[in-house]
C-alpha cells in the first residue's frame, strides 16, 4: 500500500514490491497484473523521454476507457509531466482548444482520430503524437505497437508541483483547466480511501471519465490501496449490474442521470449483488424518489451521500448509518479538509442559516490553467474567516447551500442558478424535487424565464416515463408546491436530455434548447 507516496506515480509504483501478480485493471477482453502494468508504462515512459519531453511539459491523453488510458497516464506522470486527459467523447475542434490552451507537446490517441489530425494538421505546440493503432503515414506520428521494451528512469518532482490539468466540459463557454498538484491527487485518494473504508480487496467499477475528479479519484484511491479497477466501456444500466454481478465488484460510483436509470432497472427486476459493498454518488443530488428506492436495491449495502467540485476535489460526504435520517444531505467536511457556509459580509452561517460554500486544505487545487484573474476570483482570502485562517485562501465553490442543528450540510442551488420569482429566490433543485415526486418523469431540469410582472417564472424541462401525462404532472404541481413554484410551462423531451462527458446533465444547452424552442 502507497502510505507514504508523495506523488500521483508513488500511489502506483509503491505496491510493486508486495502486490506485483496482483490484478490492477479489468478490461472487458483482458486483466494485466502490477507488474506488468509497470512494464508497459516504462515503455511509453522511455517514447516520451525520447521526444524530449520531460518536467512540466502537457501530454494530452485522448483514449477510451482501457488499460492503454492507465498506462498512458502514468507514463506522462513517471517522467515528471502534466497529464492532460481529454475525454474521447469530445470534439476534435475540444480535443485542439485544449492542446493549444494547455501548450501540449504531445498527444496519446487513437487511430480515428490521429487520422483526423494528420488530415487537419497538429494543433499549437504539439510536435508528436502517439498512436494506439494504425498510426498516419506521417513523420510526426508514431505507432504505439512499435516501442521497444526498455523504461526511462522516474522524474524527481515535488508534491506541490503540477501532476494533471483537468479540464470542465465547457458547457458554458470554452473549458477551463482546473491545475492539480502531486499533492491534491495524493491528498485526496488517502481521503476518500479513509471515510469509505477502502480495503487492498476491493474491486471498484470505472464507470466514471478519468478526466472527471470523481472518476479519478476511484482510480487514485485502488493505487493507493493496492486494489482493482473494472473498466466499464459500455455505460448502459443492464451491462453495468451484469458486470457488477459477473466481476464481483464492490464499490460503484455514478452521477444522478445514470444512477436513476441503475436503480430503476433493480427496482422493476430485482437482482442480488452480493459482493457489493458501497453506493456514492456525485455530480448533483439524487431525486427524493430514488433515495427512497436505494435501500431496497442495494441492500446491505453502504450509501455514501457525497459532494465535491474539480477545483477542491472532494468536499463533504455523509455516514452511510445516517441515511435513513438525513436522506439527501452533503454531511460535513472529509477528513483532513474543512468546509464553511458563509453569509457575504456577515459571517459564518449557524443552524438553518443559507450561503455559500467554501472549502480550505490540501485539496485545493492550484486554479485555472493560464487564467490568473479568473483563478484569483475562485480562490481567494475570504474575510469572514480571517479571524479563523487568517488570509489563506479557500476555493468559493458558488454552490449555496443550508445548515442543520447537526452541522450537517444541504444542497440549495448555484448561486448564479437561482430563479428569482416574485421577489423570491428559489432554487431549481427545489422545484426539480418536487416534480421527481411525481413519479411521472426520468429527468427534470427546472430554470427561470424572465417575467414583466414578476421578474421570472418558472419553466421545467422533462423527459417522461411510460404513463406520463402533461395535466397529471400539473395537477401535482399544483397540490405540492407552492403558488410562486407552480411551473408556467413543462416541456417534454422526447429524445435524451445531453450531457456532459462526465455523464452530468448539460444544464445549460438544456435550458438555452427549451428556450429557443419555446419562443
Amino acid at each position: 500500500m502507497s502510505a507514504l507516496a508523495t506523488t500521483f506515480y508513488e500511489l502506483f509504483a509503491d505496491n510493486l514490491n508486495s502486490n506485483s501478480d496482483k490484478i490492477a485493471l479489468v478490461d472487458a477482453g483482458r486483466s494485466i497484473d502490477y507488474a506488468s502494468l509497470s512494464a508497459e508504462i516504462d515503455v511509453v515512459a522511455q517514447y516520451l523521454t525520447c521526444q524530449g519531453i520531460g518536467r512540466g511539459e502537457r501530454v494530452i491523453v485522448n483514449l477510451r476507457k482501457s488499460i492503454e488510458e492507465v498506462v498512458a497516464m502514468l507514463a506522462v506522470v513517471r517522467i515528471g509531466g502534466v497529464v492532460v486527459n481529454v475525454n474521447t467523447q469530445w470534439t476534435l475542434e475540444q480535443l485542439a482548444y485544449v492542446a493549444e490552451d494547455c501548450g501540449a507537446t504531445a498527444i496519446i490517441t487513437d487511430s480515428r482520430t490521429a487520422r483526423a489530425l494528420a488530415d487537419n494538421g497538429l494543433p499549437g505546440r504539439v510536435q508528436r503524437v502517439l498512436v494506439h493503432g494504425k498510426a498516419p503515414d506521417a513523420d510526426t506520428f508514431d505507432s504505439w505497437q512499435t516501442l521497444s521494451e526498455t523504461g526511462a528512469p522516474v522524474a524527481r518532482v515535488l508534491d506541490t508541483e503540477l501532476a494533471m490539468i483537468i479540464y470542465t466540459s465547457g458547457s458554458t463557454g470554452q473549458p477551463k483547466g482546473v491545475m492539480l498538484s502531486h499533492r491534491n491527487i495524493v491528498a485526496g485518494a488517502r481521503a476518500v480511501a479513509r471515510y469509505l473504508k477502502l480495503g487492498s480487496d476491493e474491486r471498484l467499477i470505472s464507470v466514471l471519465a478519468y478526466n472527471f475528479d470523481a472518476g479519478l479519484n476511484q482510480l487514485t484511491t485502488m493505487l493507493l490501496m493496492g486494489g482493482t479497477i473494472v473498466h466499464q466501456p459500455v455505460v448502459m444500466p443492464a451491462e453495468i449490474v451484469r458486470t457488477i454481478v459477473e466481476q464481483k465488484i464492490t464499490g460503484l460510483a455514478g452521477v444522478p442521470p445514470l444512477l436513476n436509470q441503475i436503480i430503476r432497472l433493480l427496482a422493476a427486476h430485482p437482482t442480488p449483488l452480493p459482493a457489493l459493498r458501497r453506493v456514492t454518488n456525485t455530480g448533483g443530488k439524487i431525486p427524493p424518489d430514488i433515495l427512497e428506492m436505494m435501500p431496497d436495491v442495494f441492500p446491505n449495502t453502504d450509501i455514501y451521500l457525497m459532494y465535491g467540485l474539480t477545483e477542491a476535489f472532494r468536499s463533504t460526504y455523509l455516514e452511510p448509518d445516517r441515511f435513513h435520517k438525513k436522506m439527501g444531505s452533503m454531511g460535513q467536511a472529509i477528513p483532513g479538509s474543512e468546509v464553511y457556509v458563509i453569509k457575504e459580509g456577515e459571517g459564518i452561517a449557524g443552524p438553518g442559516e443559507k450561503g455559500e460554500l467554501v472549502h480550505r486544505g490540501p485539496l485545493v487545487s492550484l486554479g485555472y490553467w493560464g487564467k490568473p484573474d479568473l483563478t484569483a476570483e475562485k480562490i481567494r482570502p475570504c474575510p469572514e474567516l480571517s479571524a479563523l485562517i487568517g488570509d489563506e485562501k479557500v476555493v468559493y465553490s458558488g454552490d449555496i447551500v443550508e445548515v442543520d442543528a447537526d452541522g450537517d450540510l444541504w444542497f440549495v442551488g448555484r448561486n448564479d442558478a437561482m430563479i428569482k420569482t416574485s421577489g423570491i429566490r428559489l432554487s431549481p433543485d427545489e422545484v426539480e424535487d418536487h416534480v421527481y415526486k411525481s413519479g411521472l418523469v426520468a429527468e427534470a431540469v427546472a430554470y427561470g424565464v424572465d417575467d414583466v410582472d414578476l421578474g421570472q417564472v418558472v419553466h421545467v424541462a422533462v423527459t417522461p416515463l411510460d404513463g406520463f401525462d402533461t395535466d397529471q404532472l400539473m395537477t401535482h404541481c399544483r397540490q405540492a408546491m407552492p403558488s410562486y413554484m407552480i411551473p408556467r410551462v413543462i416541456r417534454v423531451w422526447t429524445d435524451p436530455m445531453p450531457r456532459t462527458s462526465s455523464g452530468k446533465l448539460a444544464r445549460p444547452e438544456i435550458v438555452h434548447r427549451s428556450v429557443s424552442e419555446g419562443s
